[in-house]
């Protein structure tokens, strides 16, 4: 069921917004760094910027449905979750490495495959 899913069209359109969104995020965050930002509080500021964009795409473009406080509701959930699991990879890799945007790199698939299968099944449903 996993593969099916990871292979259809509806994952390749959710994708390719999750690749805006990212040009959007790590820009940010990399435009903050540099400005003197600590690289937590840039990548925050990028997720932030990128989820508003996120949200409206997937509910318009990629799952077509009309926005609702629940569907909103489910939707902060899993980006809570998602946010969780970026902020730790970003400490993490700038601890180890000293590269925030090592961090961010790595939470991008990790994040793309949670944000999809629970956007499809839990939250546009």
């Amino acid at each position: 069921m996993l593969k099916r899913a990871l292979l259809q069209r509806q994952f390749l359109v959710f994708v390719a917004g999750g690749v805006l969104c990212a040009l959007i995020d790590i820009g940010l965050m990399q435009l903050l760094i540099h400005a003197g930002a600590a690289p937590v509080t840039a990548a925050s500021a990028g997720f932030l910027a990128g989820l508003a964009v996120n949200y409206a795409f997937h509910a318009k473009v990629t799952f077509q449905q009309l926005s609702s406080g629940a569907t909103i509701g489910r939707y902060l959930c899993v980006v809570a979750a998602n946010y969780l699991i970026t902020v730790t990879l970003v400490a993490l890799a700038q601890t180890l490495l000293g590269s925030a945007l090592a961090g961010k790199l790595a939470s991008l698939p990790l994040v793309a495959v949670n944000g999809y299968l629970l956007s499809k099944y839990w939250v546009f449903k």
